[in-house]
């Protein structure tokens, strides 16, 4: 049995495979970690909303990497390490944006469990920052936090012309 966490989203799937994973999320870093699988399902009731799926549908699966700090102080950005498109509708329900479930939790119109292992899974390539967009501080700060395992509050960065 896997563990799963569910976040509901306004961004694309363009914007979600850019950034390595989906953020910014207010939840438990420890528990968010554990779980094997990400369910990204659609929020089409923000008016920024990025995609075409409809709302409460999944439309992508992620495998956890990691959780590390986001650009938003005190939110969190779960890593993916590979991802499968699924075309999943009435997926999503409750009103938090994020929530745990079993992998038994998920099953198809038929009332079958979702096999996660049979989905056709690729690898997340490392997109290139365009070089005139650059490296922002936020970005810059959260990768530190990240790769040193202390708060995003403690990384201070100084430029000096």
């Amino acid at each position: 049995m896997s563990d799963i966490i569910s976040v509901l989203t306004y961004k694309s799937v363009e914007t979600i495979l850019a950034d390595g994973g989906t953020q910014s999320w207010a939840l438990d870093r420890m528990r968010a970690a554990r779980c094997d699988y990400v369910v990204i399902c659609r929020n089409a009731n923000n008016p920024a909303v990025e995609g075409p799926e409809e709302h409460g549908s999944a439309f992508l699966v992620g495998k956890v990497k990691d959780v590390v700090p986001a650009v938003d102080e005190g939110r969190w950005k779960i890593l993916i390490s590979e991802y499968a498109r699924v075309d999943w509708k009435e997926e999503w329900s409750g009103r938090n944006p994020v929530a745990y479930w079993k992998d038994t939790d998920y099953t198809d119109d038929d009332g079958q469990v979702r096999d996660f292992k049979a989905l056709s899974f690729q690898p997340l390539e490392k997109l290139t920052v365009p070089e005139r967009q650059g490296l922002t501080i936020a970005d810059a700060k959260a990768g530190l936090a990240a790769t040193f395992a202390v708060p995003l509050e403690s990384i201070e960065i100084t430029i000096r012309a």
